[in-house]
C-alpha cells in the first residue's frame, strides 16, 4: 500500500474521531507541535521506527515522553503506529491530518510543479483560478521539475490536474494512434 493510501486512511480516521468528540482544534495544534519536534530531530522518528527497538520500549517512550502531556487520543495513535509497524508514515499522517481540517475550514493546498519558477503574477492567477474551480481558499506550494518540457501538473489532496505539455503530446500520440491510415 502507498504511503498516502496509508496516511490518508490514518488521517481520515483520527479526523473523524476527533470531530465527534468535538476536540478537532487541539489536535491539530498537538499534532503541528510534535511535527516540529520530528522534523527537528532526527533521532525522535528513528527511535519509534527502529525495528531494533522492542515494541515494548516504544511504547514505554511514548508514555514518558507523551503521556501527560497530550491529549489520549494523541498517544493512541503513537501506539497503534506502533503496533502495525506503520509509524515510517508519521509525517504523511499528520500532513494528511492537516489538508482535512484545512479543508473544513475552507482551506486547500495545491502544489504546482513546472518547469521554471512560477512568477508571482502566474502563481496568483492559478491561486484564483483553483480557488474558483475547487470552491476553496487556495494556498500553492510550488516546485520545479527541470526534466518537465513545460507547462504546469497541479496536485491537489484528491485530484491531478496534467497541463504538462509531456501530457499533452502523450494525448495527441494517442489520438493518432486511433487514426486508421489507408
Amino acid at each position: 500500500m502507498k504511503t498516502r493510501e496509508v496516511a490518508r486512511r490514518y488521517a481520515t480516521a483520527l479526523y473523524l474521531s476527533t470531530k465527534d468528540k468535538d476536540i478537532v482544534s487541539e489536535i491539530f495544534e498537538q499534532l503541528s507541535v510534535i511535527q516540529k519536534l520530528a522534523l527537528s530531530d532526527d533521532k525522535f522518528l528513528d527511535f519509534l521506527k527502529s525495528p531494533q527497538v522492542t515494541e515494548t520500549d516504544k511504547k514505554e517512550f511514548v508514555a514518558k515522553v507523551f503521556g501527560s502531556r497530550v491529549h489520549p487520543m494523541i498517544t493512541q495513535l503513537f501506539v497503534v503506529l506502533i503496533e502495525k509497524n506503520r509509524f515510517e508514515h508519521f509525517l504523511e499522517i499528520i500532513d494528511e491530518f492537516d489538508r482535512k481540517v484545512e479543508a473544513d475550514r475552507g482551506i486547500g493546498r495545491a502544489t504546482v510543479i513546472s518547469a521554471k519558477e512560477l512568477t508571482a503574477a502566474e502563481k496568483q492567477k492559478l491561486t484564483e483560478t483553483l480557488s474558483k474551480k475547487l470552491n476553496l481558499k487556495i494556498q500553492i506550494e510550488t516546485e520545479v521539475d527541470p526534466n518537465m518540457i513545460g507547462g504546469v501538473i497541479v496536485l491537489t489532496h484528491n485530484q491531478i490536474i496534467d497541463g504538462s505539455i509531456r501530457h499533452g503530446l502523450d494525448m495527441i500520440e494517442q489520438s493518432l494512434q486511433k487514426v486508421k491510415v489507408a
